[in-house]
């Protein structure tokens, strides 16, 4: 997705630094593409007055063009999906260590790290076919390696961040060599090879040409909340588990930000985040995506989510997905996870 050379335009403008010294502004670059945050900050501003100019961009993208501005970048917050790409920013030095009571208070610890924090959580869970696979045979993720689901499984790309995420998880869990195993199974049990995202493997799940597959949660409860008959129809044919609920738990990711160490206006920034823990926000944040709040005590009326019942959440810190990411697309590599 290229950037939107409207908001560009406008945000640069807003941007430049002759206004530096302007405190009502917020430049905030964002790799969340969600209509549903549009309430979200326009709510921040009408709270606190302070004006949010937005670029939207891929990850990539904002990274490297984070990285090219240095110290002259005009933006304040970064904000994105995945613990890999937030890790990422941190790897870069891009980010800047936050101390907030707020944050720390609100956020489980798990959950955030010195310079970067979540905001909301999604799950990743086991889809499969109703008719074709039986829920008791895919329990655990490692069940997807296991001979008896030979030629049933579809993916996406091993080399997308929600599965070198999980596998991250697989090898801190249980190690190198077991994660491979488990890749190799997933590997030869392969259906087709890997293609499209999410919402694709559940559509060939529901359509007879995968027995089961992986999703993220919110993809899930998209198909749950559509009023077209033909999502319905979709989604009634296929089934959920949540995989590993008699260990670990859940595997689960986040989105979240930072504020950026070359913020000029790091007190705005710093109160953007704290805006984000506030039970308003985080109801905006993440029911808005069918995705969970980070801050516990904040309850969400999803009935999507609701309908798929409750589960035991990995509680692997956030640090540690980041911290497997090469390894885990390295053992994707040998394993032939293309």
């Amino acid at each position: 997705m290229k950037l939107k050379s409207a908001l560009i335009a406008a945000a640069v403008a807003a941007m430049s630094h002759t206004g530096v010294a302007e405190e009502n502004v917020l430049n905030l670059y964002s790799a969340r593409h969600y209509q549903t945050d549009e309430a979200l900050y326009a709510n921040f501003t009408q709270q606190t007055g302070i004006k949010i100019n937005r670029i939207e961009g891929k990850e990539d993208e904002l990274l490297e063009r984070i990285k090219n501005e240095g110290a002259n970048s005009p933006a304040d917050v970064f904000l994105t999906v995945d613990a890999a790409r937030l890790a990422k920013a941190h790897e870069l030095n891009l980010f800047a260590p936050v101390a907030s009571k707020v944050l720390e208070s609100r956020i489980p610890a798990h959950l955030r790290t010195e310079d970067w924090f979540s905001f909301s959580t999604r799950a990743r869970v086991i889809v499969y076919n109703k008719g074709s696979v039986k829920p008791e045979d895919v329990q655990n993720y490692a069940d997807l390696a296991d001979p008896k689901l030979k030629g049933k499984f579809c993916s996406r790309s091993g080399s997308h961040p929600y599965n070198l995420s999980l596998m991250a998880s697989i090898i801190a869990h249980h190690g190198e060599a077991k994660a491979e195993e488990v890749a190799r199974g997933m590997v030869a049990n392969f259906a087709r090879a890997p293609k499209g995202g999410d919402t694709d493997q559940i559509k060939a799940v529901a359509a007879g040409e995968c027995g089961v597959a992986i999703s993220n949660t919110y993809y899930v409860a998209r198909l749950l909340r559509s009023t077209k008959p033909e999502d319905q129809k979709l989604i009634s044919s296929v089934g959920i588990v949540w995989p590993d609920q008699k260990a670990n738990g859940t595997h689960i990711n986040v989105s979240g930000g930072g504020v950026l160490r070359t913020a000029p206006h790091r007190a705005a920034a710093v109160k953007f985040l704290e805006y984000l823990a506030s039970d308003q926000a985080q109801v905006y944040f993440a029911d808005g995506n069918n995705e969970w709040p980070v801050v516990e005590s904040v309850k969400v009326a999803n009935p999507a989510l609701e309908s798929l019942g409750k589960f035991k959440a990995d509680k692997l810190p956030v640090k540690n997905l980041a911290m497997y990411q090469t390894k885990a697309q390295i053992i994707f590599d040998r394993a032939g996870f293309k």
